[in-house]
């Protein structure tokens, strides 16, 4: 339900993307906005403050003052934010309730989100089901990926907001109530973040859960854990990846099918969806199932597929340089994407790159996935030695060094292999910006060669 923000004193913590737009938007309804930001101003930050001042919202760089925190009506959050955060503990002792930019733009709206929450493939899950919404209706990607939803508001003509939510955000969300609410999948990460792994399996879980409980539930049936967390929802629930006897979607016979109401319907071949790879499949009949309740017709669900590109840096294709495919998976920042990639390609000669920035994460399913799929491993940045140790321990010795992702691509091209696969299972920190900037490097030598 709608607010009156008139001359309400609202903190946005974090000078973030989803901070800015909340404040932008808060500020537009006549709120009294201040942003506060831990890091130092930099350079670069000018430009935007002084835009942000012209607003009247103002700004502090540096730190959490009391000036700026004191008789706030809420704070908005930035995912950025570790929920052990000292400002958290400030806030709560002046009883100053927090909430996440998502929850500030649902209960701004009338209109539906889809929630796709999960530890991997919530963006290609978003884009594709925005992407098949979109032949019958407007549909946004926002969230972790696409714009924030604050920004989405005016969008009188907009029919549902498409969301990817993090357990961040999740975490500070606590009457986001979405029509439909997908779990793509649960394996280990950010557990220091959380405390511990129920921490974070409960932060995803809150949405499925009363009060927060959607109207429809979809969830892996392929995944033991939420296939057993689905048995407690009492949403109307949908399993994908597992045929069941009714409110699913599966595979079989390489094709993908749903079934509803004892109706079972052929949606799309294997062979006709762009993207590789099982995790891919999933991916798919998520956003299969979200546009059939929403009344997509099998059809356009089925040309929307065909026409659906890959997200940047997830899994991929850049080019063939010779005989050698290459992939940009430099979004796989845990072992855990990266053992999806890895899984993709059956019988097939694989050169993979991997490392970077360890995150000390159990490196044993990894090596199992490489000793099956991998016949070249090229490591690069401060996790390769820990990543031969390991590897040479599962019984895997075909390994290489690098200095450089140049030079690892240089290598792998060398080798003559069907594929070169950029999967680093680690952050990207000790060589890049991030991962975005990884991918690009990748994806710039990789067409130089061309």
């Amino acid at each position: 339900m709608k607010k009156n923000w008139f001359e309400k004193k609202v903190l946005i913590l974090g000078l973030s993307k989803s901070g800015i737009s909340a404040a932008k938007y808060l500020s537009s309804k006549c709120a009294n906005v201040y942003i506060t930001e831990s890091r130092e101003e930099k350079a670069e930050d000018k430009e935007l403050i002084e835009e942000l001042k012209s607003l009247d919202i103002q700004v502090e760089m540096g730190g959490h003052t009391d000036e700026f925190i004191n008789d706030s009506y809420l704070a908005v959050t930035s995912p950025g934010i570790p929920p052990k955060s000292e400002i958290f503990k400030r806030l709560k002792e002046k009883n100053i309730p927090v909430i996440s930019e998502i929850e500030l733009a649902y209960s701004e709206t009338g209109k539906p989100f889809i929630a796709i929450t999960g530890t991997n493939g919530k963006t290609t899950t978003v884009a594709l089901t925005a992407h098949i919404l979109n032949e019958e209706y407007k549909a946004e990607p926002c969230g972790n990926y696409g714009v924030p939803p604050c920004d989405l508001l005016n969008d009188n003509e907009l029919d549902y907001f498409v969301c990817e939510v993090s357990s961040f955000q999740l975490e500070k969300s606590n009457s986001f109530q979405p029509q439909i609410a997908c779990w793509t999948n649960f394996t280990p990460d950010h557990i220091d973040w959380h405390d511990g792994l129920e921490n974070y399996f409960n932060a995803k879980a809150k949405i499925f859960k009363f009060p927060q409980l959607p109207a429809f539930a979809i969830f892996n049936g392929s995944d033991e854990r939420l296939l057993e967390f689905s048995k407690t929802c009492t949403s109307n629930v949908f399993l994908f990846d597992k045929k069941v006897e009714d409110n699913c979607c599966y595979i079989e016979d390489s094709k993908i099918y749903f079934t509803r109401k004892g109706k079972t319907e052929e949606i799309i071949s294997l062979e006709e969806c762009p993207l590789i790879g099982h995790h891919n499949y999933q991916n798919v009949m998520c956003s299969i199932i979200v546009a059939k309740i929403e009344g997509v017709s099998n059809e356009n669900i089925k040309k929307a597929i065909i026409s659906f590109k890959v997200p940047e840096h997830r899994l991929e294709y850049v080019s063939k340089v010779g005989n050698t495919e290459f992939y940009n998976d430099s979004k796989a920042t845990n072992p855990e994407s990266a053992i999806v990639a890895i899984n993709s390609f059956n019988d097939k000669n694989v050169v993979l790159i991997a490392g970077g920035r360890d995150k000390n994460t159990d490196l044993k399913e990894f090596c199992e996935s490489v000793k099956k799929h991998i016949k070249t491993v090229i490591l690069i940045g401060e996790a390769g030695k820990r990543f031969e140790e390991n590897l040479k321990q599962n019984g895997f010795e075909n390994i290489i060094f690098e200095e450089t992702l140049q030079s690892a691509i240089d290598k792998g091209l060398s080798l003559n292999p069907n594929v070169v696969l950029l999967s680093p299972a680690c952050a990207s920190f000790d060589m890049f910006s991030g991962y975005e900037e990884r991918g690009k490097v990748f994806k710039e030598y990789v067409l130089s060669k061309v």
